[in-house]
């Protein structure tokens, strides 16, 4: 099993600044710093422990000869790395729109979890809502990653049009290829298409895509290791084609799979028994020592390591992260704070309060729950509709009352929604193609403007000794 290694570190007279195409002076066609580069893959610290089967010439041909910047991938692949290396821990809630995504970034957190489940009940191409089992076109996730990325985008520009720069909009985004769609080119193209949407992170899944389940479903089956660790590889020289250095994450099911496709592979093999299924399948006995022996020989290829729980275990999680450090030590690893668990069915207040503190300390460094936009957007939906098939528009009053508050008490920016979305930016681009003549503008004159730039009425009658008295 290979340990903490270095990539085989094949040189061909690469500098770092050269991809492999020099013009006809002899000059990079490319002229900045590449992931894909032998020096950097051999001496730099974000790649200690990191194996590749292939070597620099094998992206240089595989590339192209004309070099495209990936920005955003970028930008949001060292950021996360960054705060991975610098923070106790990075939690993240799931988002399903961009706007949830700027109400995360505003109210603090630094990372943005993609959810395959998410996109297959309400965000996929099909137009379906679907049940999270590889059902919609494989080309969903990206275009979800897209989206949230714009919607940052534009939060970005209205703030610095207005002269406030205090916030980073441009939040890593970790993003859901499940199991591929497919064999290893699909996850090449995959990885692909999540950094052209400007993906921060991805992580594959050791399930047969064809069959492929939530990990909190029955029914999985796995593919072999030496299967998987060949779509980690895919995946990874999709991103050193690209020049991104995604966080590429390995997730292992086996600790709660029962089923697997072949027993080809020896690391396997002891964890087969019994009668083949009627659809060919080998019985396989899942669990903790699985995991971990998954665990264990995806780590050289993979930059963390993702186990799937069937509950909010600490001890458990303690157990794993032991076993994984012990053969490479200070690999980082992620944890899933299901909505799948019933937390407080499996864990005190108390427990509950300190749970990702706790798993901080073990290594687990990424952290998220998978579905909070989905559960969120539901239930908060419903108690509004509720109220208001009771009592009308007393019910979005209230809601309104809330927004007035957070945005008194905290900042918050979507109440006044012309602004939010951004009619004030376009206000400005109106005016500067008018050289500021421009009689077409749409916040001046706008409701928001007249009844939104003070208290609205029902706070001030409320607030006021002889209106209550009344």
């Amino acid at each position: 099993m290979p340990k903490q290694t270095h990539s085989n570190g094949h040189t061909n007279g690469f500098n770092r600044h050269d991809n492999g195409h020099p013009n006809s002076n002899g000059h990079s066609t490319n002229g900045h710093a590449d992931v894909a580069t032998s020096d950097v893959w051999q001496s730099d610290a974000r790649w200690a422990g990191i194996t590749r089967t292939y070597t620099i010439a094998d992206v240089a041909r595989l590339r192209g000869s004309l070099r495209i910047e990936y920005t955003l991938a970028r930008h949001g692949a060292d950021r996360l790395w960054s705060l991975l290396n610098s923070e106790k821990y990075v939690h993240a809630l799931g988002a399903i729109t961009g706007n949830q995504a700027i109400q995360q970034v505003q109210a603090g957190l630094k990372a943005i979890y993609m959810s395959g489940w998410q996109v297959a009940a309400d965000g996929n191409a099909a137009g379906q809502m679907y049940p999270d089992q590889s059902l919609y076109p494989s080309d969903s996730v990206p275009a979800q990653v897209r989206k949230i990325n714009q919607a940052l985008q534009r939060a970005d520009q209205i703030h610095h049009s207005e002269g406030k720069n205090g916030i980073d909009w441009f939040a890593p985004i970790v993003a859901d290829a499940e199991a591929g769609f497919g064999g290893t080119l699909n996850a090449f193209e995959l990885m692909k298409g999540m950094i052209e949407a400007g993906a921060a992170g991805v992580h594959f899944e050791d399930q047969l895509s064809s069959v492929k389940k939530c990990g909190h479903m029955g029914g999985k089956v796995l593919v072999p290791t030496r299967e998987f660790i060949q779509k980690l590889i895919a995946a990874r020289l999709a991103a050193d084609v690209m020049g991104v250095s995604t966080i590429l994450i390995a997730r292992t099911d086996a600790n709660s799979a029962g089923l697997i496709t072949s027993d080809v592979d020896p690391r396997d093999q002891k964890f087969i028994f019994g009668q083949r299924t009627e659809e060919g399948f080998f019985q396989m006995r899942g669990g903790l020592d699985a995991a971990i022996a998954r665990g264990l020989a995806y780590a050289p290829y993979a930059d963390m390591i993702w186990c799937e729980t069937s509950e909010p275990n600490l001890d458990e999680a303690r157990t794993f992260a032991a076993a994984i450090h012990a053969e490479f030590p200070g690999k980082l690893l992620a944890y899933n704070c299901s909505p799948s668990f019933n937390w407080q069915k499996k864990l005190s207040n108390a427990d509950i309060a300190t749970f990702q503190q706790q798993l901080g300390e073990m290594g687990y460094k990424f952290q998220f729950v998978t579905l909070a936009g989905f559960h969120a957007l539901n239930h908060s939906m419903f108690e509004l509709a509720q109220g208001y098939a009771q009592s009308g528009m007393a019910a979005y009053s209230r809601l309104q009352q809330a927004e007035f508050a957070s945005e008194a008490e905290s900042g918050y920016r979507a109440v006044k929604h012309q602004q939010f979305v951004g009619t004030k930016y376009f206000d400005d681009v109106a005016q500067c193609v008018a050289s500021g003549k421009a009689s077409t503008v749409a916040l001046k004159g706008s409701t928001e403007e007249e009844q939104f730039s003070e208290p609205p009425q029902e706070q001030r009658e409320s607030s006021d000794p002889g209106m209550s008295a009344a």
